[in-house]
């Protein structure tokens, strides 16, 4: 199973607004140069991600983004699910984790369970873990501070 480009990348540029955040708001461009990241991608991301209430975005000169709420209270799954269509691991599935052949389907218990171990795994970790991760191994910038 494979998550697409757009959670992969909405995950590392929550991380880096998060590494980049004082509290002033982040330009897209600078997520997108730190992040080799289009920045017409990321402008799509982020529209996804303020709709989900993950961003807020601020308007006007030294604008962008801030997060909408404590990065301790952002979980994984919440910025995949705010990019992605839906996060079960095979096809047939819905977001629920239920399906029309499930009456006949002899594997769908396997794939049922595997559905919800990965939203379990992903709902366990949050932007405050990862950035402190990130934190950790980032090595020392030119100023002489840590990331």
């Amino acid at each position: 199973m494979r998550l697409s480009t757009k959670a992969q990348y909405a995950v590392r540029a929550m991380v880096s607004l998060h590494l980049a955040d004082g509290d002033d708001p982040v330009s897209l461009r600078e997520i997108a140069q730190r992040e080799s990241i289009s920045l017409t991608y990321l402008e799509q991301l982020f529209v996804k991600l303020r709709r989900g209430h993950i961003v807020n975005s601020v308007r006007g000169p030294g604008g962008g983004y801030v997060l909408a709420r404590p990065a301790s209270q952002i979980r994984v799954d919440e910025i995949i699910d705010s990019v992605e269509e839906t996060l079960v691991p095979v096809s047939c599935m819905d977001e629920s984790g239920s399906c029309g052949c499930s009456d006949h389907c002899i594997t769908h218990t396997v794939w049922q369970g595997l559905g919800e171990r990965i939203r379990t795994f992903l709902a366990s970790i949050n932007l405050e873990d990862l950035t402190r991760d990130a934190r950790n191994r980032l090595p020392d910038r030119p100023d002489g501070e840590r990331a």
